[in-house]
């Protein structure tokens, strides 16, 4: 990024320009490379409902309109809601801001290719991880059995991540996202809190069913570690560590 920085304007806007837009879809994108079409479809910009796709295309337009560039973005980092919020935005910008913002954006993008191909000392952090932990206040002790699903929450439609339950510890073996940056935007947790207390013979049927949380990710390379302290009756959540 230093050689980025310090190449000729004309080089740095070449550098720009070469960068594939959004939203096309494979079978229209024969020029995209292999990683730029695993990043794009990884994030299921190939087979985008038509309306979104429609608003993809206009708001590319606009942001080539008001440039001359093609919209940059790391979207490994980010959910599909979040991408379109990040065009709207960055629309609002002047040339100079947006023009670092492409390249910061491109730097970003080849951390995490090289990431992938490299190991060793000196790695840069690219990771995230969601945790949770599910205490039973009522009785003192860990949750254990507890039904969970997480799932992605977008602005027309919510897709179903991973179904898991609860070890002995409350916890789940494996954390529920990891081994790759979060993406930015919006989730749900699904816990099923009243078969876990039907369980253990507390109400029949229990007060709480299931108890949803929705949270936002901010940081790709974050650890979101969501506690749940539950009673047949009430709950808090807070953000741990």
């Amino acid at each position: 990024m230093n050689a980025v920085h310090a190449a000729p304007r004309d080089h740095q806007l070449a550098f720009v320009k070469a960068h594939p837009e959004l939203a096309n879809r494979v079978d229209r994108a024969s020029s995209l490379t292999q990683a730029s079409q695993a990043e794009q479809t990884g994030l299921g910009l190939d087979r985008l409902p038509d309306d979104e796709f429609e608003r993809f295309q206009k708001l590319n337009s606009a942001y080539r309109e008001r440039f001359g560039l093609p919209f940059v973005i790391c979207v490994g980092r980010h959910s599909r809601d979040s991408v379109l919020c990040n065009i709207a935005t960055r629309l609002e910008n002047d040339f100079e801001t947006e023009f670092r913002a492409a390249l910061d954006e491109i730097g970003l993008i080849t951390r995490l290719r090289l990431v992938a191909k490299v190991d060793g000392p000196g790695k840069p952090k690219t990771e995230g991880a969601l945790t949770i932990h599910v205490l039973d206040t009522m009785n003192g002790k860990a949750a254990a059995g507890v039904f969970i699903e997480l799932f992605e929450v977008g602005s027309h439609a919510r897709a179903s991540i991973i179904k898991t339950a609860t070890n002995s510890d409350g916890r789940t073996d494996r954390p529920l996202l990891s081994g790759a940056p979060l993406r930015i935007g919006t989730y749900e947790l699904q816990f099923g809190i009243g078969d876990y207390f039907a369980s253990q013979a507390t109400a029949d049927p229990p007060y709480l069913d299931i108890v949803p949380i929705r949270f936002s990710i901010a940081e790709p390379e974050g650890h979101y570690h969501v506690a749940l302290l539950v009673t047949p009756w009430s709950y808090a959540t807070y953000r741990g560590s």
